[in-house]
């Protein structure tokens, strides 16, 4: 910790999101392992990548990806998984202010974790939506893609979300995703839907042309 810095100021948050044409905003992907977080991420970010007649800024968060070098360190205590959500928020608040769409994929089953998440977004004035990626137990563990539930209940892992360890379900989410009722596309849709509601397209104009130093005169036919 040191007192001897200062905020800098750059580019405002404005002239960036006019620069991608969108605001930024987080969707906060949390759900079991296995209740489909990844696979909807990656097909919302296709969805709005490459299906849409212009592209959007989006940048993904996956949990997993993130545990291979900024969570490098940390394991799976509660104290880990709060420092692991702390960072995340803070990379997806950075994201957002630059004007991405932040897919933020990761278990974070503490609601008090989440919270935080959220908070992090509204000190700053940023668009958060809580995304719950739901599917019973029993159909995530019969997916089981890692084989991490067979293990779980070898008692082979410990503090195992949904086994040994809890999962604190969202109580009123911006999103509400049931994967074991709906497909991947019906799922992205549901969410492309409450991206629309969350006004996130700015007004565009067009530019005017610049006054020339010497003005082209009009010549008759």
């Amino acid at each position: 910790k040191s007192d001897n810095i200062k905020y800098h100021e750059g580019l405002s948050r404005e002239d960036k999101w006019k620069a991608v044409g969108h605001k930024g905003i987080t969707l906060w992907m949390t759900g079991l392992s296995g209740s489909g977080k990844s696979t909807v991420s990656v097909a919302l970010e296709q969805a709005l990548v490459t299906n849409q007649p212009r592209p959007y800024f989006v940048y993904r968060l996956d949990g997993d990806n993130l545990r291979f070098g900024l969570n490098r360190d940390l394991g799976f205590s509660p104290e880990d998984r709060k420092e692991n959500v702390r960072r995340v928020a803070e990379v997806s608040k950075l994201f957002a202010e630059a004007g991405a769409i932040v897919i933020a994929g990761l278990i974070s089953p503490y609601a008090a974790d989440r919270a935080y998440a959220r908070e992090v977004h509204a000190n700053s004035s940023l668009p958060f939506l809580e995304v719950f990626i739901d599917a019973p137990l029993e159909v995530v563990e019969s997916r089981d893609v890692k084989g991490l539930y067979k293990k779980a209940r070898a008692g082979q892992i410990k503090g195992f979300t949904g086994i040994d360890a809890p999962y604190e379900k969202p109580e009123n989410p911006e999103v509400h995703v049931r994967t074991d009722q709906n497909t991947v596309t019906q799922g992205v849709n549901i969410i492309l839907e409450q991206l629309d509601k969350a006004g996130i397209h700015l007004p565009r104009t067009f530019r005017p042309l610049d006054e020339p130093t010497e003005e082209p005169q009009c010549k008759s036919a």
